[in-house]
């Protein structure tokens, strides 16, 4: 250092910072030989404090406001000092500033998943991120915990240390809320204040306090993801009938709007429209086929009887039986039940076939 410049320090005696940073926490006033004169004056600005450290202890701290340093003012350090009744030199001592102001948007995130057991899921890892407003509340023991004797101490070298703490006490907190992952995004608020209480007692070690606890986003792995995106699409089609009709509605209007198309597109709308009507007879045909009771007993078959070529009937299984006995049912006697396509010869019914293997068959003519 130059002869002016030691003169130039020895002149000061206005002590003062003016924080043209956003991230510096704590700075130190530089003096040379770490030297106060007696009458300087202190300018504390807002969402600052000043702490005086003499031979490594904390004396005094000021407020925002504007002093004269004199015994008066600085109770501790002029005891520690021994300056019962005044004093004239220049003394020794480190001038911390401190900035109280919220530092926002640190961020933070899971490296890696959290194992967690959903009610719907089961086991499920989830990954989160957000972020977080920190503020020093007790610069006295910011200093001692955490600063220590740096001339300047930035957010980035706490923001880590701190970010490692909420990830953890996030991750235990989402363990026990036991919420349901799809109902997760309609509690960000709740857990956010949860959180922002368990966490701020492990902050005040430190002497800093969380303003602000933000959860941003909870997300699920891409497969799980991908396979929600299809159950959700599942769900949003609904009726596939309906789905199939809609989309050969608009495949006709496309073409009604397009009268001079070539050929090769109205053969490409045609197809896609019978493949929707055949989708939708096919959804109608399932439907219909649903079972709607157990079939009927065997005894209880109802047969109409073409006799002389009239309907007579039904018949059930014994009256048949009883009728081919009395020879007025023969193997080539027409019959109809319901469900088949048309009538028959009663040798080919699946159901009489048996009726005509006791009975003999005729006698040859004498």
């Amino acid at each position: 250092m130059g002869l002016w410049d030691k003169l130039k320090n020895e002149l000061i005696d206005i002590i003062e910072w003016k924080d043209d940073t956003n991230n510096t926490m704590v700075w130190r006033f530089p003096r040379y030989q770490d030297e106060i004169k007696n009458g300087a004056q202190l300018t504390v600005r807002e969402s600052q404090v000043a702490v005086f450290v003499n031979e490594g202890q904390i004396a005094d701290v000021f407020k925002p406001g504007r002093y004269e340093l004199t015994t008066q003012n600085m109770p501790i350090l002029t005891t520690l000092r021994g300056w019962k009744y005044g004093f004239n030199s220049p003394f020794k001592v480190d001038i911390f500033f401190v900035n109280t102001k919220n530092f926002t948007d640190n961020k933070w995130g899971t490296k890696n998943p959290i194992m967690l057991r959903d009610a719907e899921f089961g086991p499920i890892r989830l990954r989160a991120f957000g972020s977080f407003a920190i503020k020093v509340t007790d610069a006295g023991k910011f200093i001692k915990e955490i600063a220590g004797t740096q001339a300047h101490f930035t957010t980035d070298e706490v923001t880590e240390q701190l970010r490692n703490l909420v990830v953890t006490r996030f991750s235990d907190a989402i363990g026990e809320s036991k919420i349901p992952v799809l109902d997760l995004a309609a509690n960000y608020d709740e857990l956010s204040k949860f959180i922002s209480g368990k966490i701020n007692p492990e902050f005040g070690e430190y002497g800093l306090e969380v303003t602000k606890f933000l959860v941003e986003n909870i997300s699920l792995p891409t497969e799980v993801e991908q396979a929600l995106d299809k159950r959700s699409s599942m769900g949003i089609l609904g009726n596939l009938n309906q789905y199939a009709q809609f989309q050969a509605a608009n495949a006709m209007e496309a073409a009604a709007k397009n009268p001079g198309g070539d050929a090769g597109a109205g053969i490409g709308m045609g197809m896609g429209f019978a493949m929707a009507q055949q989708m939708g007879q096919a959804f109608n045909a399932q439907n219909q086929q649903s079972p709607q009771g157990p079939p009927p007993l065997p005894g209880s078959v109802q047969y109409f009887v073409a006799v002389n070529g009239q309907q007579q009937g039904p018949f059930n299984l014994a009256a048949l039986q009883q009728m081919t006995q009395q020879g007025s049912l023969t193997r080539e006697t027409l019959v109809w039940k319901q469900g088949m396509a048309g009538w028959t010869k009663a040798s080919d019914a699946p159901d009489l076939g048996s009726l005509f293997g006791a009975i003999p068959p005729p006698l040859p003519p004498q």
